[in-house]
């Protein structure tokens, strides 16, 4: 895990260099004061050296000058550092959560994600800095006050040196329990963001449903499991920083009994005792530092650990030497082809498929029959458990995932614009096209004259979701971006479920403009909009149990005869 923290700071090695150098220097700086305060206790003042003491008086006070230049490189430079290497991180992670699987966002909430990019990657930015920094000046402190300790009083020194085993020991002991305790508070913030995300993106349905208590109590419920995990990592905290401050503390006492001592029996020059006492004070604050840094290190590595964890998810992975899948037809063909999510039952069993080039197939039946998983299968979203599944012959497992996504076309039922322009919206079918492209999509989807009729036109922003829009208006959007790409095969799986009789009737024309010339893969409860497919396959449990023309089918007077008329009955 170290190693892989390390490897952040390689862009910025100059940078950090020099803010180590500057460190160093203010670390070195610092035990300048004892020293000239001993001179002066112990020479220049007995002695009336006046010039002495104005000159070293002057000296100091420029060496306090550079270190606040110093300072101030350290605080900038220094926090720029760990904010560039927070921004790389969090490219890392947004780059690696687009190669991640569907399974993964199955099993993981936007907000958990979104804390972990956000709260986590601060800590870690901090550590990044103050990291090296605390560690690399206390040292130096520590090491450097030792030393010029034990030139003033080797026994008093070696007396000061017995407590830091006690501060060790204590550290170490409470560490384990703090960064257990931060981990679980971390989780818990994660929890709350979740929470919030959730209830935000639903508001319009905890309105409608006037489950406003209901959205505070589930709120209040992750809120006090926070309260909670906060409780327990400010004890550990409580008890980490008590303690220790506490052995500190008694440094102060054993100097001042132990040097009095000395004192008093002639061991020791009031000028050096006095040095003494001043230099206790230089080794006690970057051991202080260190104490306190002991807090921001827990929740900077319990960050990277929890980064790490999305890091090391599986990326979606081509077999090795997979090749391109370029002019396709667009017949596609199942084998055998069986289904099932991670730890559930088979949703799809040894299903046997064969969909010409340029047909319209459509897949009904009941819900949780298994068609959406058809579809999500071609375009490889899962990957089948057994089987095989065939393009122009070509096994959709040996092909890249992009080349293959490339030549298919998703119209869904339920319909995500991005909250941008509507012209930007199109264009994510195609980046590459031009604004002529763009205009001519959104004709052969109906919506151009819609569009010509805002203020702002293209440049219209439609608000997170499409909220903005009505149902019709998202459909015809998400329409016109598949004709942008124009892609070879299509797949239209509920796209007019959610919509009324009059708007469906319009988006329909627009579909039927959209298949022509396409492989298409119609997934629809209202039989209506497929009777005219060139196939329809009867889709219950995992199986397909019935296949033929719509005529076909109603003459056979299985299952589809049967949803048949129980829809033209409450038609």
């Amino acid at each position: 895990m170290l190693k892989r923290f390390l490897s952040y700071y390689k862009p910025h090695k100059r940078t950090f260099t020099l803010d180590m150098l500057a460190s160093l220097i203010v670390a070195m700086v610092g035990i300048v004061y004892p020293i000239i305060t001993r001179a002066m206790l112990n020479d220049y003042i007995p002695q009336k050296e006046y010039t002495k003491i104005i000159v070293f008086g002057v000296v100091l006070l420029g060496l306090y000058g550079v270190r606040l230049a110093l300072n101030y490189f350290i605080q900038y430079e220094g926090h720029l550092i760990g904010v560039k290497m927070q921004a790389q991180m969090r490219s890392d992670m947004f780059k690696h959560l687009q190669t991640l699987p569907y399974t993964f966002y199955d099993n993981h909430e936007t907000g958990k994600i979104m804390s972990r990019m956000t709260n986590d990657l601060n800590d870690i930015s901090e550590l990044a800095h103050h990291g090296p920094e605390n560690i690399i000046i206390s040292s130096i402190s520590i090491l450097a006050s030792f030393i010029y300790l034990m030139t003033i009083s080797v026994p008093l020194t070696l007396i000061i040196f017995v407590c830091v085993p006690f501060l060790l020991i204590i550290s170490f002991t409470v560490r384990k329990k703090m960064r257990d305790a931060f981990m679980e508070s971390r989780k818990a913030v994660a929890e709350i963001n979740a929470s919030l995300e959730s209830s935000v993106s639903g508001i319009r349905v905890t309105k409608a449903f006037t489950n406003t208590q209901t959205e505070v109590e589930k709120f209040e419920k992750g809120n006090t499991s926070f309260v909670g995990a906060r409780k327990k990592a400010y004890h550990a905290m409580g008890v980490f920083h008590s303690t220790t401050t506490f052995v500190t503390e008694v440094f102060n006492v054993v100097v001042l009994i132990a040097g009095g001592l000395f004192l008093y029996a002639g061991k020791i020059a009031l000028g050096d005792y006095t040095a003494f006492i001043v230099s206790i004070n230089i080794f006690l604050a970057p051991v202080r530092t260190l104490i306190m840094f002991m807090e921001q290190y827990q929740n900077g590595v319990t960050g990277f650990k929890r980064f790490l964890e999305i890091m090391d998810a599986e990326s979606e992975k081509d077999i090795e030497n997979a090749q391109p899948l370029e002019k396709v037809d667009g017949e596609i063909r199942f084998e055998k082809v069986s289904f099932s999510y991670e730890g559930s039952q088979e949703v799809l069993h040894e299903v046997d498929l064969t969909i010409p080039k340029g047909s319209v197939f459509a897949l009904v039946g009941q819900s949780g029959g298994g068609k959406t998983t058809i579809c999500h299968l071609v375009p490889r979203f899962y990957q089948a458990t057994a089987g095989r599944i065939l393009i122009d012959g070509k096994d959709i497992s040996e092909v890249t995932a992009q080349s293959l996504r490339s030549q298919i076309g998703i119209v869904q039922q339920d319909v995500y614009l991005f909250n941008a322009s509507i012209y930007e919206n199109i264009l994510y079918g195609k980046p590459t096209a031009t604004k002529e492209e763009v205009i001519e999509s959104a004709k052969r989807a109906n919506i151009h004259d819609f569009v010509c009729s805002l203020e702002h036109g293209y440049d219209t922003v439609i608000g997170e979701r499409g909220v903005k829009l009505s149902g019709g208006q998202k459909q015809r959007l998400s329409i016109a971006r598949v004709f942008l790409k124009n892609p070879p095969i299509l797949i239209l799986d509920e796209a007019t479920s959610a919509l009324d009789n009059t708007t469906e009737i319009l988006i329909q024309k627009s579909l039927d403009e959209l298949c022509k010339g396409r492989t298409t893969i119609v997934v629809a409860h209202r039989l209506s909009t497929v009777k005219n497919a060139n196939e329809i396959a009867v889709v219950s449990n995992g199986k397909i149990i019935e296949q033929g023309t719509h005529e076909t089918l109603l003459s056979q007077k299985g299952e589809y005869a049967k949803l048949y008329e129980l829809q033209f009955k409450n038609a």
